[in-house]
């Protein structure tokens, strides 16, 4: 591989050989499930023996015991690369892959990418960004894992702004034409997963071009592709290759394998790609001494909170859950960018102010409804993120807040299947 202006590149892909289930093969992404183990060991019991990407990677809510499990996870990696469980499919190419839930068939392209067009330094203007803030604190477990790995593999998601569809939809529209490298239903209510071979000299230009009048199209500081998912990861895979770049001679660094870090890209206009919202829940505090903090801390800041049914655009909606009533709140003259922007400003200086209280991320309406019969707790509805203001808040805040959307829910992840060397 070579240095490429356009953000990704195509790369040696591996996947399980012939004989090896890849419905035991494929595996959702480490990070979901979280505070649920016994979806974990439902999965190891549904794998058995079998090998399966659950070798490779720790599920983080196992973060605790990685001392006791990486050494492990290496020690698969080498076994599947020397035992021919794990085979070339792919050389210098991409896979077309469809991945179809109860939300549609999403459309993707497996590639990597080029960590030198990737910074996740506030502020940056790279090729490839950042859409959360990079908590420090999150890297080095993960980077333990990833510098003894002989291979990666990946679930960053890299989204582009393709309105017209010109780079991923125009290969599907092909798929016919092209190799076939698996189809089978991934475990867990996880969907159906078929990916296609894209190798071919006319197709690897076709998406160069595409990407290339994208670009184009941006001007200054162009915006290429957003992290959708994955964030951390990237900044792992981009930390380790900083480490490691000094080591190297000027020739290495072009073409190392760690310089490029797996991810499936895919277009944020695609039907079936749905922005879930992230909502907050507070515990440990009086909801009504909350409304009467938040309506003072709006005053001091130049803003207005009410209960207003039909708001304009200019102000931000939300609703407000507690002792089992529900209320709308919106805030006009925000500070924020976005909803959620402007609520995590507030909710971050209350805490600030009020340790007692904590707080958590929650997806779904009605658990957030069910955890708010309590009387100590209250929830803040968020409204979906609206995909035409993604791109454009990226350019003007530079990263969102953190826990602003979650792309479908937790079966409807990347799910492992390819991976790529690193070493």
């Amino acid at each position: 591989m070579t240095h490429d202006a356009l953000g990704i590149v195509p790369a040696n892909l591996l996947l399980p050989a012939d004989g090896v289930s890849p419905a035991a093969w494929a595996c959702v992404a480490c990070d979901q499930y979280t505070s649920q183990p016994d979806y974990w060991e439902d999965v190891a019991l549904q794998v058995g023996a079998q090998p399966s990407t659950l070798r490779l990677m720790l599920p983080e809510c196992y973060l605790d015991q990685s001392a006791r499990c990486v050494p492990a996870i290496h020690q698969a990696m080498r076994d599947y690369l020397q035992s021919g469980i794990l085979t070339q499919a792919v050389t210098e190419g991409f896979i077309l892959v469809e991945r179809s839930t109860e939300s549609g068939a999403r459309l993707g392209l497996v590639c990597a990418v080029d960590l030198e067009q990737y910074d996740f330094t506030p502020g940056s203007k790279s090729l490839v960004r950042p859409t959360e803030e990079t908590i420090a604190a999150r890297l080095p477990a993960r980077m333990v894992i990833r510098q003894g790995a002989a291979i990666e593999l990946s679930h960053i998601l890299l989204l582009m702004d393709d309105p017209l569809q010109s780079v991923v939809e125009p290969l599907y529209a092909r798929r016919a034409s092209l190799p076939l490298l698996y189809d089978f239903p991934l475990m867990k209510e996880g969907g159906h997963l078929r990916g296609w071979a894209v190798t071919g000299a006319e197709d690897k230009a076709r998406i160069r071009e595409a990407l290339a009048l994208l670009k184009s199209s941006q001007g200054a500081d162009p915006l290429l592709f957003a992290v959708g998912d994955g964030n951390h990861s990237l900044a792992t895979a981009k930390r380790c290759w900083e480490q490691l770049k000094p080591a190297l001679t000027p020739q290495e660094r072009l073409t190392h394998p760690a310089r490029y870090a797996l991810c499936e890209v895919e277009n944020i206009h695609d039907g079936a790609l749905l922005f879930e919202p992230i909502h907050r829940v507070l515990t440990g505090v009086r909801p009504d001494e909350v409304m009467t903090d938040w309506t003072l801390y709006c005053h001091q800041r130049g803003m207005d909170l009410s209960e207003a049914t039909a708001p304009d655009e200019t102000e931000h909606t939300l609703r407000v859950i507690y002792h089992g009533h529900e209320a709308v709140a919106t805030v006009s003259k925000p500070d924020g960018a976005l909803p959620a922007d402007t609520l995590q400003r507030y909710l971050d200086d209350f805490l600030a102010r009020c340790p007692e209280a904590d707080i958590d991320y929650i997806h779904g309406d009605d658990v957030v409804r069910q955890l708010c019969q309590r009387e100590d707790t209250m929830g803040f509805l968020l409204p979906p993120l609206d995909k035409a203001d993604f791109f454009p808040a990226i350019r003007r805040l530079g990263v969102l807040p953190r826990k602003t959307f979650s792309m479908g829910h937790a079966n409807e992840k990347r799910f492992y299947m390819e991976c790529k060397m690193i070493r």
